[in-house]
């Protein structure tokens, strides 16, 4: 899975389209291995970062959950923590 891509499911506050579009467009370059693409294949992949960023708009504001909703300063803090872990801090 793409490193870039984080979950967006169940944080207070909700996500934001563009959380969700970025999503999109780092799934999108990752299963098609364009950075940027052609100007010939463009308008396709601007319409499948939209298509999938609607998706996901729509999945997430279907999922239901009991669990609290996580805490974007926190998640933060434990990602660093991990980061610092696994790399070594500078």
């Amino acid at each position: 899975m793409c490193r870039n891509i984080r979950t967006l499911y169940n944080f207070d506050p909700p996500a934001t389209n563009e959380e969700i579009y970025a999503a999109s467009l780092q799934f999108v370059k990752k299963i098609t291995g364009y950075n940027k693409p052609s100007k010939i294949n463009e308008e396709a992949f601007n319409q499948a970062i939209n298509e999938i960023a609607k998706v996901t708009s729509n999945l997430l504001k279907t999922l239901e959950t009991s669990a609290e909703p996580r805490n974007r300063e926190v998640e933060s803090e434990r990602a660093r923590i991990r980061s610092a872990k696994r790399f070594g801090t500078r």
